[in-house]
């Protein structure tokens, strides 16, 4: 990997605030600031994307990343997003966006490249904006709510004390297999990662 073809660019996906910081909507966030301090970088706002970045190497003389949270609310994620792509000059192949997903149980992390939304805002507008969806997702499986209560209100309240369990776990998880998605590629990953 050349520094010529650009960096990585991982987003994680989440509202901004701080009443939204232990929402299932905003894993993101959470495995964006992981990966952060395995960095050892700090994120600061970005001047010319709505977004903080957080800029670092994997590894001594490794890959480029840029790690980016949108400021934006969640549906309009994709805005800053192609603004940060256009800047560091990444190819879409090279984004990975990190995002909660209703159609996994919670416990399951998987990674893919390209396909639908599922009905994800933040990846709808992050399609729209970059004009493809051929990027690598890492989906954090959250589940679907419990009874008939509705997946907005329910990506949108806390993890339960029974998740907190494994919240750190999973989110640690979800941070090594993006850095498995840019030191060995997707497909490896899902061979690594896919079985549990």
């Amino acid at each position: 990997m050349t520094d010529e073809a650009g960096p990585w660019l991982v987003v994680g996906l989440g509202n901004p605030g701080r009443e939204y910081a232990g929402n299932r909507h905003n894993v993101g966030f959470m495995v964006a600031d992981l990966l952060a301090g395995r960095l050892g970088a700090k994120f600061g706002r970005h001047r010319r994307a709505v977004a903080e970045v957080a800029e670092g190497r994997l590894g001594f003389g490794g890959p480029r990343v840029v790690l980016a949270k949108p400021l934006t609310y969640m549906n309009l994620s994709g805005g800053p997003v192609a603004a940060l792509a256009q800047f560091y000059k990444v190819a879409p192949g090279q984004v990975i966006a990190v995002h909660d997903e209703l159609d996994i149980p919670y416990g399951q992390l998987r990674v893919k490249c390209g396909g639908g939304e599922g009905g994800h805002n933040g990846l709808r507008s992050m399609s729209k904006s970059l004009g493809t969806k051929e990027y690598v997702r890492v989906r954090f499986g959250v589940g679907r709510p419990p009874g008939r209560q509705d997946p907005a209100d329910y990506v949108l309240s806390d993890f339960s004390a029974v998740e907190r369990k494994e919240l750190e776990f999973l989110v640690d998880r979800a941070a090594d297999m993006v850095e498995s998605v840019i030191t060995r590629g997707v497909e490896p990953t899902q061979n690594a990662y896919h079985g549990g």
